[in-house]
């Protein structure tokens, strides 16, 4: 099995190589591609040293099986078809083809065998917001159908990339200095603040990042019927992404219900005991494999309605995690 990282450099990059150790992933031969930025650069991996090749368009894809791609979706659009040329399978983390109709968009736990069916060797790899949701929806779906979903994210700084944590880290030093705060990589100071949009504001209202949320939703669990409402919120954690969800189903479904089926799902922790102070919180969930969930009531504004909270790594679970286990389904499913 010869693996590739495109973006090896990136927040998510350096998480695939982590994964895939953690994993203990097949691996036979791994090669690393980034910008001429980053080319040159070297990683230790199982104990060898592999040095960062710049990515171009030649023949380096050629031997290839699976090739993780997180560089952005101009890069992923430009490179597609030079990476799968010669048979590749490419796992693209960005929103390049997430919508296309013979891309699979895939979350191994609830649609794992659209990744069976790659017309053009290529996997979507859905947001990360996306991910974590619909891990948590599906058990609650298997009991009945979900209509209406309303979301209110609480998203990391690692959704924005490794230079964006780090500009939280260093506003915070800075404030405690005195000094003024360097804001580059949000529109606005992020430490000690939240920040209600989260990607380019659409016609309708609503960001980018939230209509992912609607039409990904939809695509993976292949209810077309469901709508999914979503306020997508920049919060000043460093790691790790909460949601608050609020479900309408065709019935009603008890919290027993829902905790049982929770704890039966693929991919799922439950820490549900509010009155002892334990639920989910990305202090203590990040850096860990599952999507997280407690908080679980009825809603008091449906009679078929339940709220829970859902926590999941947005690095981990939310990108490298989840496109490593689709490479994990096609091994396992291999023909």
């Amino acid at each position: 099995m010869n693996v590739a990282i495109v973006g090896a450099s990136g927040a998510v990059g350096q998480e695939f190589l982590r994964v895939l150790e953690e994993q203990n992933f097949p691996i036979d031969e791994l090669s690393l591609f980034g910008s001429s930025r980053s080319a040159g650069t070297s990683y230790t991996f199982r104990g060898k040293e592999i040095k960062v090749k710049e990515l171009k368009h030649n023949d380096d894809f050629r031997g290839i099986d699976i090739a993780f791609t997180s560089a952005g979706a101009g890069t992923s659009k430009e490179f597609a078809e030079t990476i799968t040329k010669h048979g590749a399978i490419m796992i693209d983390n960005s929103s390049a083809f997430r919508m296309d109709e013979d891309v699979p968009l895939v979350v191994p736990e609830v649609n794992g065998a659209d990744a069976l069916c790659t017309p053009r060797n290529i996997i979507a790899n859905p947001n990360c917001t996306t991910i974590q949701m619909v891990v948590a929806l599906k058990p609650i779906n298997d009991i009945s159908k979900i209509k209406r979903v309303h979301v209110a994210t609480y998203q990391a700084a690692s959704g924005a990339g490794a230079q964006a944590m780090a500009e939280l880290q260093q506003q915070y030093v800075d404030i405690a200095a005195g000094k003024e705060a360097k804001v580059e990589k949000f529109a606005y100071q992020l430490a000690y603040n939240v920040i209600p949009h989260i990607d380019v504001l659409q016609d309708n209202g609503y960001t980018k990042e939230e209509m992912k949320m609607f039409n990904e939703t939809r695509k993976i669990m292949h209810e077309p019927e469901i709508c999914t409402s979503a306020m997508c919120v920049r919060v000043p954690v460093l790691r790790a992404h909460s949601e608050a969800v609020w479900v309408e189903t065709e019935r009603p479904i008890s919290v027993e219900e829902a905790r049982e089926a929770f704890a039966k799902a693929d991919g799922v922790v439950v820490i549900d005991n509010p009155a002892e102070k334990q639920y989910p919180m990305p202090l203590f969930t990040s850096g860990k494999d599952p999507v997280f969930v407690g908080r679980i009531r009825k809603d008091l504004a449906s009679e078929c309605g339940l709220s829970f909270w859902v926590v999941g790594d947005q690095i981990k679970k939310g990108a490298a995690l989840n496109a490593v286990q689709i490479a994990q389904y096609l091994l396992a499913h291999k023909k």
